[in-house]
């Protein structure tokens, strides 16, 4: 498998994680300053003990998770790297459907030979129309 594939298959691999609410194939998935956002309290999350804690917290509250990735490009400077997609979301949250498109970018970092998430920043943007 080349770079190219090697980095989309992380990502891809982090979003099935997700749409299991699996938090320790995320957390296996993730550099140990990993940062991403936590669109409910719209704050940073700084580590990988916030990104668990927030999955733990949303893990009673969200279902049906199904996410598809398109338009996927990558980019490799070293052992650091650059993916960025389009997603589409769907999700149940409280009981309530919902969708989201959203841009998506992933930074990556390879450590002892894989490469782990290192940001994750996707932005929902509103319906079309």
């Amino acid at each position: 498998m080349g770079e190219h594939e090697a980095l989309e298959s992380t990502v891809r691999e982090m979003f099935a994680a997700f749409d299991k609410v699996d938090i320790d194939a995320m957390l296996a998935l993730v550099t140990p300053d990993a940062q991403g956002v936590d669109e409910i309290a719209r704050r940073w999350l700084r580590s990988a003990d916030d990104i668990s804690a927030y999955v733990q917290e949303l893990r009673p509250r969200i279902s049906d998770v199904r996410s598809e990735l398109s338009d996927m490009h990558s980019e490799q400077w070293g052992d650091t790297a650059v993916v960025t997609s389009w997603l589409e979301q769907d999700y149940t949250f409280d009981g309530e459907r919902l969708h989201i498109a959203a841009p998506t970018t992933v930074v990556l970092r390879r450590l002892d030979g894989d490469w782990k998430l290192a940001l994750l920043h996707s932005v929902a943007l509103p319906p079309e129309g």
